[in-house]
């Protein structure tokens, strides 16, 4: 006798999340929709060090040392592991409001604000939050209905709040927040030493090889080495640059996005309430603090009812057109039917017919 075994669809919670992200994994990755600019800067790192170890490496393993090839091979696998960290983890999304929630902050502010005239403006939805004794304004986003927590904002591109949000960085094809910002800061750092390191020894082996054969016969035998040396000196700067500049910004507590707007230097002089005032402080609170777990629960499975797997019987309708309060509830669950555990009595004999008229007057 075979048995059948029936497998339901399960629908796990990032299929249904908004924003405009990219999941793939089951799930587990998690990337901005615009990726076109990750990938070249995987084309980049990757054809650039493929050259390297390709040609100069070899040479140089033999004419130097051989730990040249083993030292940029570190660099290279420390890179890509930070690159795909920060690519492929959440930075920090918030998840949005549910329909309740959202509502019940709408009737908060309303009750907060009062009644608006009709013309007149309403006034900013903000809350007033005390950090180290200092006032911190929480905003309100109207496309995730919730009050943003202090230092976190609206990605424009991912259409998320992100919290301790940084900037969106379209090369590394995520956005750059509280749970990634370490990993984005390792990977330019260690991208800087990388570019660093394959441009110096480029130009030792075309020094090298210059004193055998020439300088002009060394550029024609090797075309690589050229493209490699472009490719490290224009990006050079940029990345040595960046990295610069996140380090001055992890040494202060400090996000992009607080840099850019000028939050803690613009007239009123207001002084960072996040700084402990000490750069060993700043610095070991930035990379090494606890790293905080996913709210998203993208993995997580929505019950049938949400993901639409079968439509709602007579009676699920009509109890979700109840109101379901706590107080209603409890009064359901309390006030129920009696259950009816008596025998049922037994019904009497049914009497027999009487006879028809006709045969009975003939009997007499």
């Amino acid at each position: 006798m075979s048995v059948i075994v029936v497998r339901k669809k399960v629908t796990r919670k990032w299929e249904k999340l908004p924003g405009r992200n990219t999941f793939c994994c089951d799930g587990r990755v998690m990337m901005a929709r615009q990726k076109g600019i990750f990938y070249l800067t995987l084309f980049l790192i990757l054809g650039t060090c493929t050259l390297f170890f390709a040609f100069e490496c070899r040479y140089l393993a033999v004419q130097l040392s051989p730990a040249i090839p083993v030292f940029a091979a570190m660099l290279f696998l420390f890179s890509m592991a930070t690159l795909l960290r920060t690519s492929f983890s959440d930075p920090g999304v918030i998840p949005r409001a549910l329909p309740d929630e959202a509502a019940f902050i709408e009737m908060e502010i309303e009750a907060t604000n009062g009644t608006v005239p009709q013309g007149q403006r309403p006034p900013p939805r903000i809350k007033n939050f005390q950090i180290n004794n200092q006032i911190v304004k929480l905003k309100y986003c109207y496309t995730c209905k919730i009050f943003r927590p202090p230092r976190a904002s609206h990605c424009s591109i991912c259409d998320n709040c992100v919290e301790r949000f940084d900037h969106h960085c379209p090369w590394v094809g995520n956005c750059v927040g509280k749970r990634n910002y370490r990993y984005f800061y390792l990977f330019i750092l260690s991208l800087s030493l990388l570019t660093i390191y394959v441009f110096a020894f480029n130009i030792v082996y075309v020094a090298l090889k210059s004193l055998k054969i020439g300088f002009l016969e060394t550029l024609k035998e090797t075309p690589g080495t050229v493209l490699e040396v472009l490719i490290c000196f224009f990006t050079l700067w940029s990345v040595v640059g960046l990295t610069g500049f996140h380090t001055f910004l992890v040494a202060l507590n400090q996000t992009t996005n607080e840099d850019i707007k000028g939050s803690w230097t613009g007239k009123n002089r207001v002084q960072n309430p996040y700084s402990h005032g000490n750069i060993v402080k700043n610095c070991c609170e930035v990379l090494c603090g606890p790293l905080p777990p996913s709210v998203l629960d993208r993995r997580g499975i929505l019950p049938l009812e949400e993901s639409g797997s079968r439509p709602p019987s007579t009676q699920e309708t009509s109890s979700s057109l109840l109101p379901q309060s706590p107080a209603l509830t409890e009064h359901l669950s309390t006030n129920k039917m009696p259950e009816d555990t008596s025998t049922p009595a037994k019904m009497p004999p049914p009497e027999p017919p009487e006879p028809p008229q006709e045969v009975a007057e003939a009997d007499k």
